[in-house]
């Protein structure tokens, strides 16, 4: 069975923990801690909502690499793991989504 890419990517970023900051971009974020990791991470999903207002295709493909690349180390600085938000994905196929949103209201 083939590991499903953000899987990989997470693999790769959370292997990155203990690297040296001087020579890995991911090590120097994970070191500047989760209020860094989550500030990044919200540029990035600002940048990749402007490239879909301006209907650049291109540059929402690449904007969206970077947006799943920054959640990979918001989720790795936060001790969270894909398949912990795999398990609520799963939660969620149960129901519509009108259904699930209006269940968080409560």
């Amino acid at each position: 069975m083939t590991t499903h890419p953000i899987d990989r990517l997470f693999e790769r970023v959370v292997s990155r923990k203990g690297a040296d900051p001087k020579t890995s971009y991911t090590a120097k974020l994970l070191g500047e801690g989760r209020l860094k990791c989550a500030k990044k991470f919200g540029e990035e999903a600002v940048e990749a909502s402007l490239a879909a207002v301006a209907q650049d295709k291109a540059a929402l493909a690449n904007e969206s690499a970077d947006v799943l690349y920054h959640l990979a180390v918001l989720w790795a600085a936060c001790g969270l793991s894909p398949e912990e938000v795999y398990a609520i994905l799963g939660e969620r196929e149960a129901q519509s989504g009108l259904d699930e949103k209006a269940s968080r209201k409560s």
